[in-house]
């Protein structure tokens, strides 16, 4: 049944944080609050337009879903014709060439030598037994799936960059349908035939806005809020969780009775005047430094129709490059330029100097050949967003659901892609409809599906 009149305070408005004021809003309730620090919406799906009239994101986003819901809530906020529809084309750079993605299903792309070694250690781990998730890490389920050639050449240093952290260090649970698991026979039959197979993912096919980058579809859903519930540049400083109070940086204050928190769960934890944690919960995160380059010109032809790129080698300090420019013409001043979007995680175990990251990250562009004359650069843009990742670090289960358990006995929801710390359920869909099922479960008990059932939202659509 529903709780009349409860006051719901909800600190943050990305994804997460708007879709729970949005679906509020649908169920006639308005006895909210929402607030953002930042002086603008999205979080880390929020977009930026340089001096030179180029548009950036925080990382190569992609518009793609696993529930109706979302894809209804898409439709309302952009109309049709404020899309534009993609089909996936990612590839890796290495060995000085471009094989399509994911690699495991294209080797025969690699040198002959290399192509031997990964397919000789996945006929070796093709007859394995079952895999106990429980007691291994990724480190261990990569070379229990994949061998030790294909761990070797590229899963191990490719997940070193992006993660920033050591596979060893990571748990096994959260992968599902992040990395794609190897089919021994499809594998040996591309190779045979010389066939390249693209079409693994849940996002082979997505949509991006024609203007204002993943960002304006976060305006969009803001701007149909009450104007009035929306609090932006307000910075939470502190809370009581036996009071239900609020203490913001501004030296406002705010009551509630549930509270639905998108901020990292360990820094709210922390902020808790009345049952704050005896030390800081060991969660693991990392950063990532956004390094954007706008050129003028058109792409070369190897990039002219590519999504984004994957760099597993050292001859450069990005992990992915996005041509940003092929997702809609108005990232870009106008015809005649375009752009490219490195992306350089960052971690305690995988330090970034800041002061000669752009120079290496330019470096970087011309070691891999995509950009091959300095003269065509118009601007450079540089972003770091110190919380990036929830890494899914060994242990984490069991310690994410300590906290998260405490804080539902205190009415407080902590949910998105850091207050739920969950990798495997951090996109911008799954975020938005974290937070719809918060509200959902407050106001009449409803599962909460996307949080306690990973597994099972990425294996299909719901309603």
């Amino acid at each position: 049944m529903q709780k009349e009149n409860k006051k719901i305070v909800i600190i943050g408005a990305g994804p997460c944080g708007l879709g729970a004021a949005r679906r509020l809003q649908e169920l006639g309730c308005d006895n909210f609050e929402l607030y953002e620090k930042n002086g603008y919406v999205g979080g880390l799906a929020a977009s930026f337009a340089d001096t030179k009239g180029f548009t950036w994101d925080i990382g190569g986003h992609v518009l793609f879903s696993h529930y109706d819901y979302y894809d209804r809530l898409m439709q309302e906020l952009i109309p049709p014709e404020g899309w534009v529809s993609h089909e996936r084309e990612s590839w890796i750079w290495m060995r000085d060439r471009f094989i399509p993605y994911p690699l495991q299903y294209n080797i025969g792309r690699l040198p002959q030598r290399d192509m031997l070694e990964c397919l000789a250690g996945l006929m070796q781990c093709s007859g394995n037994a079952s895999f106990d998730f429980d007691r291994s890490t990724f480190l261990d389920w990569i070379m229990h799936s994949f061998g030790d050639g294909l761990a070797r050449h590229f899963m191990i240093p490719y997940n070193k960059k992006v993660w920033a952290y050591p596979p060893e260090m990571l748990d096994a649970h959260w992968i599902g349908e992040r990395v794609a698991v190897p089919d021994i026979r499809r594998i040996m039959d591309n190779s045979i035939a010389g066939r390249d197979d693209c079409a693994w993912g849940p996002n082979n096919t997505f949509s991006f806005p024609l203007h204002g980058g993943t960002g304006a579809i976060w305006h969009a859903l803001a701007a149909r809020l009450p104007a009035e519930k929306l609090h932006t540049g307000v910075a939470l400083h502190a809370w009581d969780s036996r009071k239900k109070v609020l203490f913001f940086e501004n030296g406002d204050e705010q009551t509630y009775d549930f509270l639905i928190s998108t901020m990292p769960v360990d820094q709210l934890l922390m902020a808790d005047r009345a049952e704050p944690p005896g030390e800081r919960p060991p969660f693991i995160s990392s950063a990532t430094n956004i390094i954007g380059v706008g050129l003028r010109g058109t792409p070369p032809e190897k990039l002219a129709t590519k999504c984004w790129m994957y760099f597993p080698e050292e001859d450069n300090p990005f992990y992915r490059v996005t041509v940003f420019s092929n997702y809609s013409p108005n990232n870009v001043p106008g015809e005649g330029y375009w752009s490219l979007m490195g992306e350089v995680s960052e971690s305690p175990l995988k330090p970034v100097d800041a002061d000669k990251l752009l120079d290496e990250a330019l470096q970087g562009f011309r070691n891999t050949g995509l950009i091959e004359d300095d003269d065509a650069i118009v601007t450079t843009w540089t972003h770091r967003a110190a919380v990036a990742y929830p890494t899914p670090f060994f242990g984490r289960d069991a310690l994410l659901n300590r906290w998260l358990d405490h804080l539902k006995r205190l009415d407080v929801y902590s949910r998105g892609r850091f207050g739920a710390w969950k990798y495997e359920v951090a996109n911008m869909d799954h975020a938005v409809m974290q937070g719809v099922e918060a509200v959902e479960n407050i106001l009449f008990g409803t599962p909460e599906l996307t949080l306690q059932a990973p597994g099972l939202i990425n294996s299909k659509r719901l309603r």
